[in-house]
C-alpha cells in the first residue's frame, strides 16, 4: 500500500557505499522480509525495528513489510542500517514525511534508543563523497562524523527524536528513561602522548639508527640481551616522527573507527599509531580476518605508524611470513567466501630479539647456557626473505652502570623530531615526481634513474653483491639509508661516508 525510500552506508574495508534502504508495505499477510544479502546482525533488524517502533510510540502497521538494501550484489553486515528501515518503513506506511538526500546510521535498542556503531567516520566520509549533505548519526558518534568538514550531522540518542525531526506528532511518541551517554564522557578515546627519547640512557647507535628510522621510515632489527632497552628505543620511535597530514590522518582514523567497536571520537588521530601484539597472536590478528567483510589488522593499525614485535623469534614462523606481502606493497587484501576487502597496511616495521633463547650470547662474557643447535632454531624462525626486507639491523648492547647512573641530560624527541621532519620534506620534493613521500619507497627504478650515484661510490655494495652478501634488494635498501643519512645532514646527495654507515647498519646484527 506504500513505498519509501532512505539511504545507509555499507562498510567493504574503508570504502563506504551508499546504500538504498527500500521500503514497501502492502495487503498480504503480515511478515517482515530482508532482502540485500543481509548478514546475521543485520537480518535481526527485522525484530530489534518492531520493537524499537512500538515502543518509541509508532508502531509498525500489521501488514507484510519488505525491506530491500540495493546494490543487492554488495554484502551488508553489522547493525547500523536499523536507523535507516525503521524510517523507510515508517514513511512507506505514510507515518512520517520524506526524509530527502539524508543518510541515517545507528543501532536501534528495543526500547527505541539509538546506540553507536563502529566505521562512522568512514560512513560519513563516503555519504559526503557521494553528494548527500545530511546524516543522522548516534549521538556518540557525532563528534566523529563531525570531522567531515562540510557535512551536516544531528546526533540522535533515540528514535523518537528521529521521528520529530521528520515531523511526527510529539504527544504521541515515546521517550525512552535513560538516554545514551553524551559525547565527552569517560569512555571517550583519549590520545596518549608519545613517550620521550629523553628517557634513553646511553644507546648512541640505538639513538641514530631509531632516528634514520623515523627520518626515511625505514624498518629495523634491535638484537641484543634482555634489557638492554630494545623495547625502550621501540616505543619511543612514534614520538619522533611527523604528525600526520590531515589525508593520512582521516585514513589512520576511519581505520581505528571501523576497530573501535562504537567507542567515540571526537578528534583526528594526529600522532603516528604504534601497535604491538603479543608474540601468541595468530596470522589473522596481525593480517585481519573474520566472518563476513574482513576486519583490520594489526597491520592496518598501524598504518603510517610503527608495528613492533617483541620477542620476535617467539613468534610462529608462518606469522612473521605473511608480513612479507605488506611490507613490499603497503596493503593487504583479504578474501573470504562472501566478501574481500582491502585495507591499507604501510607502517614501519621493528623486530627486536635477544641472541638466543636464554638472552646470554651477547660476547659479554655472560655465560650462555644454549646449545648451537638451539640457537639456530631461535633464529630460524626469521626467515631470510624476511630480514632481507629490514633496511637496519642494530646490535643494542648491555647498558654500562655508568650510563644508566649519569646526570648528563639526554637529548629529548623534539629536536629529533624537527631533524626528522626537515629530512623528510627533502623528500618529498625530492620525490614528488614519482608519487612517493619517504625514501623507503623509492624502488631500483628511481634508485638507478634519477638517483642513480657514480661507480665509483658504489663500488664496495657491488662487490658485496657479487659475493653473495648482499641482495639486489638489500642493494637497494642500502642506497635508500644512505640517502636517509644524507638528508639528514643537509647533503645533496650521499657522501661515501654515508654509504659506508648505512652498509654498516644492515650489517651489524648479522650472525
Amino acid at each position: 500500500m506504500g513505498y519509501a525510500k532512505t539511504y545507509a552506508v555499507a562498510l567493504v574495508g574503508i570504502s563506504g557505499h551508499v546504500i538504498e534502504v527500500e521500503a514497501d508495505i502492502s495487503q498480504a499477510l503480515p511478515g517482515f522480509v530482508l532482502l540485500g544479502l543481509p548478514d546475521t546482525a543485520l537480518n535481526e533488524a527485522k525484530d530489534r525495528v518492531r520493537s524499537a517502533a512500538k515502543n518509541s510510540g509508532k508502531p509498525l502497521p500489521p501488514q507484510k513489510l519488505t525491506i530491500n538494501l540495493t546494490p543487492a550484489r554488495l554484502p551488508k553486515r553489522g547493525t547500523g542500517f536499523d536507523l535507516a528501515i525503521v524510517v523507510a518503513a515508517l514513511q512507506a506506511a505514510k507515518l512520517l514525511q520524506p526524509s530527502g538526500r539524508t543518510v541515517f546510521l545507528g543501532e536501534l535498542g528495543l526500547d527505541g534508543s539509538v546506540r553507536p556503531i563502529p566505521g562512522v567516520l568512514p560512513a560519513a566520509r563516503a555519504a559526503w563523497e557521494a553528494g548527500f549533505e545530511s546524516v543522522v548519526v548516534p549521538e556518540h558518534n557525532a563528534n566523529e562524523a563531525r570531522l567531515i568538514s562540510g557535512l551536516e550531522v544531528r546526533g540522535v540518542s533515540c528514535l523518537a527524536e528521529v521521528l520529530t525531526l521528520l515531523g511526527a506528532d510529539t504527544e504521541q511518541l515515546r521517550f525512552p528513561s535513560s538516554s545514551s551517554t553524551r559525547p565527552g564522557s569517560e569512555d571517550e578515546a583519549v590520545p596518549l602522548m608519545p613517550a620521550d627519547m629523553a628517557d634513553v640512557a646511553g644507546q648512541e647507535e640505538g639513538r641514530l639508527a631509531l632516528e634514520i628510522a623515523a627520518a626515511g621510515a625505514h624498518h629495523l632489527l634491535f638484537n641484543g640481551p634482555p634489557g638492554s632497552g630494545k623495547t625502550m628505543l621501540a616505543e619511543r620511535l612514534p614520538g619522533i616522527l611527523p604528525p600526520l597530514s590531515t589525508d593520512q590522518a582521516l585514513e589512520v582514523t576511519a581505520i581505528h573507527s571501523i576497530s573501535s567497536r562504537g567507542a567515540p571520537r571526537t578528534q583526528l588521530m594526529r600522532y603516528a599509531p604504534f601497535e604491538a601484539p603479543h608474540h601468541t597472536a595468530s596470522a589473522a590478528a596481525l593480517m585481519g580476518g573474520g566472518s563476513g567483510i574482513p576486519q583490520p589488522g594489526c597491520v592496518s593499525r598501524a598504518h603510517r605508524g610503527v608495528l613492533f614485535l617483541d620477542e620476535a623469534p617467539e613468534f610462529h614462523r608462518n606469522v612473521l611470513d605473511s608480513l612479507r606481502q605488506p611490507l613490499e606493497s603497503g596493503s593487504v587484501t583479504l578474501d573470504r567466501s562472501t566478501a574481500s576487502a582491502t585495507y591499507p597496511a604501510r607502517f614501519q616495521l621493528v623486530l627486536a630479539a635477544n641472541p638466543c633463547p636464554c638472552g646470554k650470547n651477547s660476547g659479554r662474557g655472560l655465560e650462555c647456557t644454549c646449545t648451537s643447535k638451539e640457537r639456530r632454531t631461535y633464529f630460524s624462525r626469521l626467515s631470510g626473505p624476511l630480514l632481507d626486507r629490514i633496511d637496519l639491523h642494530i646490535t643494542v648492547p648491555q647498558v654500562s652502570a655508568a650510563e644508566l647512573t649519569s646526570t648528563g641530560s639526554h637529548e629529548p624527541s623534539q629536536p629529533i623530531r624537527e631533524r626528522v621532519v626537515q629530512a623528510r620534506e627533502k623528500q618529498r620534493e625530492r620525490l614528488a615526481d614519482f608519487g612517493v613521500l619517504t625514501n623507503a619507497e623509492t624502488n631500483g627504478k628511481i634508485l638507478r634513474g634519477k638517483l642513480k650515484l657514480p661507480a665509483t661510490m658504489t663500488q664496495s655494495l657491488s662487490r658485496a653483491v657479487d659475493r653473495g652478501a648482499l641482495t639486489a634488494r638489500g642493494y637497494d635498501r642500502v642506497l635508500r639509508t644512505a640517502w636517509t643519512i644524507a638528508d639528514l645532514e643537509g647533503a645533496e646527495s650521499p657522501r661515501s661516508d654515508h654509504l659506508d654507515l648505512a652498509l654498516y647498519f644492515r650489517n651489524m646484527s648479522r650472525t
